[in-house]
This record gives structure tokens, C-alpha cells and sequence, in this order.
């Protein structure tokens, strides 16, 4: 037996007037997802537990099989691992975002989806400008800093503040000083910096500085085939859930077109997961658009995504021997354009059946599994 976990990344949401009083997941039209709660069986997940923000991170995690309460250090070392970065002891990693702040105001948490390429030159040109700091480039807006001699920091996350004022939202604590420091650094190398002057006659929004937040030293996960005796892989264009896989011992399996955005490659993605299945057991492959919709607070783009997704379902289904689950890894409400830790539905199909019909938050709320915590999750796919 395979197995296969599709993870639609911020995919629940709450009823919306301007689709009837439906979800997203209700008025989209999933037939493949429908398929696998009306064949198989469905619950509730918790996600993310008590005290913790309500993080991809966290639920990642937690979904993966690793508790937060003793697995998690903070998200900047999850994606340092994923770069390839072994922190020092004395080393702490933070997500470092390229975002747009007008008049002391969050206006872009992404500084319009700016591309690899010209985060790479902004990065460049500040890593030169700083000293006992490295910055190190990602994917678009999503990259990192490692601080040398870290304490930590109270940090927000940029998505969670947009069309805020700052001000309050600001660093605080041991390392406060060093990364407000940087903060401003990256003011004045960004300011008039060709890739901003040439976005800006593009009509694109520019980088005006950077955003460090969910600093953490390197975690120590058990590896996932000696956990649950299988070979696992993970297939994500975000270097979170790369980062997570490498801790893991999992295979990281790259795909060509996977952008972490709304126009990823949603059909090579599940291709891929149907070749992997050939050489591995298990395979998580997780997909960024519908949570990237619901920052952008955009109904349409995130029922397209939903809908897309479930198009790249059905080259799975077509694999015989698999046990497929799908399931968010949080809710990203459209009302609020960032993450809930509200439990999320899921649904599977190789593990019996129940009176669902459809794949949704209100039905799967019906489902025969109940409602679970999200690492015992595995051993529930896993169980003969």
C-alpha cells in the first residue's frame, strides 16, 4: 500500500455572503475531492495546539507527526534548513520578508509578489551593507536572516498586520536592536535601488525594507522512517515544508513549474507525487495557492485555486493501491486575509467509509472520524 496526503494550503474558510452563505470549498467545483469524502470517511483536525500561532510551521508540523510543544523552535530554522544553512549553537534563524511599508503602514507583506531574481539583487546589495548579520535569498518574497549571537525576539508575522500601522507590531526583546537595525539598513540600500526603480515603471510595488520575524535555533526532528518505518517525500515550492522534510530525512522532490503562488504547475505537482510513489511509501504534497488567496483577500482566485488543485487530484486517483488524504493545514479566512486556528476537515479514502457526501468544513464536520489532533493524523493513514 502507498499513500499520499494532498495538502491545499489554507484551503478552509467560514460562509461567505457573496457565494450564497457557502465556503469556498462548498461553491467550488471539486468532484475528485467529493469523491474522496463520499467513498471514504471524514473528520476534523486540530491543527494547531493551545497557545500557539496559527502557522503553516505549527501545522505542518503537527500534521506530519511532530508536536510543536516539543518539536518546534520557530519557523526561520525550518527554512534554513531547507537553504542548506547548519546554524551554529550560538546562531538563530529568522524569515526575512521583503515587504512594502507606506507612511508606517503594512501595504504589501510580499512587496507584490516580487520575483526571485530581483529579491536575489535586493539581498545582494544589503548583505554587503551588513555586519554580524546574513541575509540569505529564497523563493519571491520569502527569504532569511541568521543573526550570530541570538537571543530571540517578540516578532509578528508581516501577513498578519496588513493595511496596519507598524508602530506596535515592531521587535521586541534581546534581539530588538540588532534587527530594527537591519531593518533600517534595508530603507536606505532599497531606497532608489535599480530593481525598485525598474518596478516601479512597471507599475509593480517596490521593496521598501524587510520584515524578520519567527526567529528560532536549529530543532531536532526523529527521522520519519524511524518513526513510522516508511520512506517518505515531500513536494512544496515553500522552503518551510522543504526545510521540514530535510530535518526529517525526507525527500525534498523538486518540480519543475511550482511556484508557491496562484499559477504553480498544479498538474506536474501531483504527476510528480504518482512517479515518486514508484520508489517511495508516503508523499506530502503540499500546495501554497489557496492560502496565498486568501492574504490576498480574493474570493475568485481562491475558489480557482481550490478548483485547480482538485483537477491535479484526479491524475492521482488513477494510481491503484494508494490511500489518498486530503486536507488543509489551517484555515485562511477571505474575511480576515490570514490564518485561524479553527480545526480543519479532511477527508480519506482507503480507510473504510461514511455517510458524507461532499468534501467541506460543515459536512466533514459530520464525518465518522471526529475530531482528531493532528499527529496522531500518520498513525491513522499508516494503521493496517
Amino acid at each position: 500500500m502507498k499513500y499520499i496526503i494532498i495538502l491545499g494550503d489554507g484551503m478552509a474558510d467560514e460562509p461567505l455572503a457573496e457565494l450564497g452563505g457557502r465556503t469556498p470549498l462548498e461553491y467550488a467545483e471539486i468532484p475528485n475531492m467529493d469523491r474522496i469524502a463520499r467513498e471514504g470517511r471524514c473528520g476534523m483536525l486540530r491543527t494547531v495546539p493551545e497557545g500557539f500561532e496559527p502557522g503553516s510551521d505549527v501545522a505542518n508540523l503537527s500534521i506530519l507527526g511532530y508536536d510543536p510543544r516539543t518539536s518546534y523552535t520557530g519557523r526561520g530554522p525550518l527554512e534554513a534548513a531547507s537553504m542548506g544553512i547548519d546554524l551554529g549553537d550560538a546562531e538563530m534563524a529568522y524569515r526575512c520578508n521583503l515587504v512594502a511599508i507606506h507612511s508606517g503602514v503594512m501595504e504589501d507583506f510580499n512587496a507584490g509578489h516580487i520575483t526571485s531574481a530581483e529579491g536575489a539583487e535586493l539581498l545582494r546589495d544589503l548583505d554587503a551593507a551588513l555586519s554580524d548579520v546574513r541575509v540569505y535569498p529564497g523563493i519571491s518574497y520569502r527569504n532569511l536572516m541568521v543573526v550570530s549571537g541570538a537571543r530571540g525576539a517578540v516578532t509578528t508575522p508581516p501577513h498578519d498586520i496588513v493595511d496596519q500601522p507598524i508602530a506596535e507590531f515592531l521587535p521586541r526583546g534581546d534581539d530588538s536592536k540588532i534587527l530594527l537595525d537591519c531593518m533600517e539598513r534595508s530603507r536606505e540600500v532599497f531606497a532608489g535601488h535599480p530593481v525598485n526603480r525598474h518596478r516601479v515603471q512597471e507599475g509593480k510595488t517596490p521593496a521598501t525594507e524587510i520584515w524578520p520575524w519567527s526567529g528560532g535555533k536549529k530543532p531536532s526532528l526523529a527521522p520519519f522512517r524511524e518513526k513510522y518505518g516508511l520512506a517518505g517525500g515531500v513536494i512544496s515550492a515553500v522552503d518551510l515544508l522543504s526545510g521540514i522534510a530535510r530535518l526529517a530525512g525526507m525527500e525534498v522532490i523538486h518540480v519543475p513549474g511550482a511556484t508557491g503562488f496562484t499559477d504553480t504547475d498544479y498538474e506536474a505537482k501531483a504527476r510528480y507525487a504518482v512517479d515518486a510513489l514508484d520508489r517511495l511509501d508516503f508523499v506530502y504534497m503540499h500546495v501554497e495557492a489557496p492560502d496565498e488567496a486568501g492574504h490576498m483577500g480574493s474570493v475568485e482566485e481562491k475558489v480557482r485555486a481550490i478548483e485547480r488543485l482538485d483537477e491535479a487530484i484526479g491524475v492521482i486517483l488513477d494510481r491503484p493501491d494508494t490511500t489518498v488524504a486530503v486536507l488543509p493545514d489551517h484555515p485562511t479566512p477571505i474575511r480576515c486575509k490570514t490564518h485561524t486556528a479553527d480545526p480543519v476537515p479532511f477527508a480519506v479514502l482507503g480507510k473504510g467509509r461514511d455517510d458524507v457526501s461532499a468534501f467541506s468544513e460543515r459536512e466533514a464536520a459530520e464525518g465518522s472520524f471526529g475530531l482528531l489532533q493532528a499527529p496522531e493524523l500518520l498513525s491513522l493513514l499508516f494503521s493496517p
